[in-house]
């Protein structure tokens, strides 16, 4: 890099020199930059007597952030303190003495760095230092806009790929938008088809319907007719009805009247005979009666008396209920409450009701034997219809407890059929013993019912 002849008119430096209009040409930034590196090393070297007194303070940074932080105080104390320049200027001597020389004596290295060789002819400032300072930045100039040319031409060819890209990518979305439009106007065709297709079938099923609605129409029409003539027949034969309602009726009161007059005549013949009896038993002397008809009933009761039913079973083996049951024409008693009470008094009224109950209809599914549960009425406002169960439920009514009604049943068997009534209480224990009926205790059927007692 040498030295040009011929004068330009800008100034060189960081202020430059002035030119013949006055005006200064600033540095490159790179140069300033530098010139700002090399006043920052040089000043972490000199003695504090020898500092600038307003780069004392900045003296003490480390290099690095001296010259990031007091890049322009060192900038400006280097154009103006011609003392602190000549310092730095022998650093970059001892360092670059090749350099130096030859700006010196006007000759610069080719392979030189340019921003290495501004900052050193500011610094040095030999003769014509301000066109070296000058060329330095027409290089670098030159060199940023071949950079710049070289990075819009990197930007041009990738925006080139990238147009090429989109046409590519542009031919196959146009091919796929146009496979898609024959496929759309394929799929319009086939609907368009459909279309018609139903358009004939909605068609047809109006024709259809408009046939249905004129047959419904005759149909109700034939109907309507034929109703009438119904009616007309019913309410003939609902005459006819009421003149034989009349001739029953009038049929009856001619029986009853008929009636009265056998019944009459009946009487009379009954008032003979018991006249005539009486006349008889005075003329024999019979005495006025040889046995009551008490006596005579208490015979019969005692020749027919029930026995109670022997199975073969111990009184607490729970197998007697299934033995019992097995019997044919049994019927079983249950005292309700009193089981209740004995397996599960803790339980509301209702719901002691309803787990016996429940028990009983799987006992009665099971044997097939007919099985009667009383429960005293006296607390059951509206007692539960039975409806349609296996088990017979009964309550007592007012006035009547459920061991009354316990009894009267047993009392209205006929003899001879198997009774059993699962009971506690020792008074109708008692009372079907005498009837012949056989108790169970009712710890005995809750044991049958729920073997896990």
């Amino acid at each position: 890099m040498e030295p040009d002849d011929a004068s330009d008119d800008a100034s060189g430096g960081m202020a430059g020199e002035p030119d013949g209009a006055g005006e200064h040409r600033p540095l490159p930034e790179a140069v300033r930059a530098r010139v700002v590196e090399y006043g920052s090393d040089v000043l972490g070297g000199m003695r504090a007597a020898e500092l600038p007194a307003a780069l004392r303070r900045v003296a003490k940074f480390e290099p690095r952030r001296r010259a990031r932080l007091a890049g322009p105080q060192i900038a400006a104390q280097l154009e103006t303190d011609a003392g602190f320049r000549e310092v730095v200027a022998a650093r970059v001597e001892q360092v670059w003495p090749e350099l130096a020389a030859g700006l010196r004596q006007g000759v610069l290295p080719p392979a030189a760095d340019p921003v290495a060789v501004g900052a050193a002819a500011y610094l040095i400032r030999p003769e014509g230092w301000e066109r070296i300072v000058d060329r330095v930045a027409g290089e670098l100039e030159r060199r940023d806009s071949v950079r710049e040319a070289d990075e819009a031409a990197e930007a041009l060819a990738g925006l080139r790929a990238r147009l090429d890209e989109a046409r590519a990518e542009h031919r196959e979305e146009v091919l796929r938008l146009r496979k898609e439009l024959r496929e759309q106007r394929s799929t319009i065709a086939d609907l368009r088809r459909r279309v018609h297709t139903e358009r004939r079938r909605a068609r047809e099923a109006e024709e259809r319907a408009a046939r249905a609605v004129a047959e419904a129409e005759d149909s109700t029409r034939l109907t309507s007719s034929q109703v009438a003539a119904v009616e007309a027949e019913n309410r003939r034969l609902k005459a006819r009805l009421e003149a034989a309602e009349g001739q029953v009726e009038a049929a009856r009161r001619a029986a009853r009247a008929g009636r009265s007059a056998d019944d009459a005549r009946l009487r009379v013949l009954l008032d003979v005979l018991v006249d005539a009896a009486h006349g008889l038993r005075r003329e024999l002397a019979l005495p006025s009666s040889i046995a009551t008809p008490a006596d005579l009933v208490a015979d019969d009761r005692e020749a027919q008396r029930r026995t109670v039913p022997e199975v073969g079973a111990a009184a607490d083996d729970p197998a007697l209920i299934d033995r019992l049951l097995e019997l044919p024409r049994m019927h079983l008693l249950v005292d309700g409450y009193n089981v209740t009470k004995t397996g599960y008094p803790e339980l509301p009224l209702a719901d002691q009701r309803a787990r016996l109950l429940t028990a009983l209809e799987g006992l009665a599914s099971r044997t097939k034997a007919e099985i009667t549960c009383v429960f005293d009425g006296a607390d059951v406002e509206a007692p539960a219809q039975q409806g349609q169960r296996r088990v017979r439920l009964l309550f007592s009514d007012p006035g009547e407890t459920a061991d009354e009604l316990i009894v009267h049943l047993v009392r209205t068997e006929p003899p001879g059929r198997p009774l059993a009534v699962v009971t506690a209480d020792k008074e109708i224990i008692a009372a079907v013993r005498r009837e012949g009926a056989r108790p169970v205790p009712s710890s005995l059927l809750l044991r049958r019912l729920d073997p896990g007692r």
